[in-house]
């Protein structure tokens, strides 16, 4: 699920920049800690990496049965709901002015649209046939600019162990982890006893 959305904000975020700002422009789902390291990978153009994962906690206590097809009930582990900290990054050697302008588009497509399902992304590569071990019809994103600290910015570039870019962190909410498959299956609850007594013992 986390791959699949970061894919899908690539692929559409891609799909802006080439129609608005520039077709020669790579949109990468790389790690920018790589950035100075001896590693061979190609982090020129706008990186998004994924620098946190949260759980939200506010959307735990989800029911835990549903009713299926048949009539019955299904008892399932609720979702586990996320929010991705995403760091996008503009990098553009020897061009800080083209490395601005990329970065204040991609800002303006988020800004435009912040809300993403599987129906509402076209551009989306990854394609979705229904048989994957999470239910990706329920993926739904929406991305809230996330400001952070001269202190936060520091440390944040000082354990990615590289220079600092120009870039934007997002905080993407809820990308919900859920397993299709059921725990327990259990016939449907037609009759509910009331066997409440008095204090004295009494009906």
């Amino acid at each position: 699920m986390i791959d699949t959305a970061l894919i899908l904000l690539r692929d559409e975020l891609t799909a802006y920049i080439h129609a608005e700002v520039d077709t020669g422009t790579d949109v990468r789902l790389e790690n920018i800690s790589l950035f100075e390291s001896n590693q061979e990978v190609d982090l020129e153009g706008i990186i998004i990496s994924l620098v946190n994962i949260e759980e939200e906690s506010a959307l735990k206590n989800i029911r835990a049965v549903r009713q299926n097809a048949f009539g019955g009930i299904d008892y399932v582990n609720p979702p586990t709901f996320l929010n991705l900290y995403v760091l996008i990054c503009a990098n553009f050697p020897g061009n800080y002015t083209d490395a601005l302008q990329r970065l204040s588009g991609t800002i303006r497509f988020f800004q435009t649209k912040n809300a993403f399902t599987i129906s509402n992304s076209p551009h989306l590569t990854v394609p979705i046939t229904g048989n994957e071990p999470e239910d990706l019809s329920q993926l739904k994103l929406t991305l809230e600019l996330y400001t952070l600290t001269f202190e936060q910015i520091n440390h944040l570039w000082g354990a990615l162990g590289g220079r600092q870019l120009p870039f934007v962190m997002y905080k993407v909410r809820l990308a919900s982890i859920y397993d299709r498959r059921v725990v327990q299956e259990g016939p449907p609850i037609e009759i509910i006893e009331n066997t409440a007594k008095h204090i004295n013992g009494n009906p």
